[in-house]
């Protein structure tokens, strides 16, 4: 992880929700991250199968834009697998 990744969840949220991303139950997503040592894994994790305990990703109204949540992903020195999951996880709504 370079100088340059930033290590807070809450930030990378808000970058996330800035590109236009929807949070459902954001309540309970922030708890899970912040319990977690490792939130980029928690955060995949709930991205993957968080449906369960509603927690969900959506677009709001406005849409998404896309360059901006790639450079979230990008700028937290994501996986691409995570933001594969991610993506997957928007159009299962």
């Amino acid at each position: 992880m370079g100088s340059t990744c930033k290590e807070s969840f809450e930030e990378f949220l808000e970058l996330l929700k800035r590109a236009g991303i929807e949070i459902t139950n954001e309540s309970e997503l922030r708890e899970r991250l912040a319990e977690s040592h490792r939130w980029r894994f928690a955060f995949k994790t709930l991205a993957a199968n968080g449906r369960q305990i509603g927690i969900r990703f959506g677009e709001r109204s406005a849409g998404i834009n896309v360059a901006e949540i790639r450079r979230a992903f990008a700028e937290f020195a994501f996986p691409d697998s995570v933001q594969t999951v991610f993506s997957a996880s928007l159009q299962a709504e």
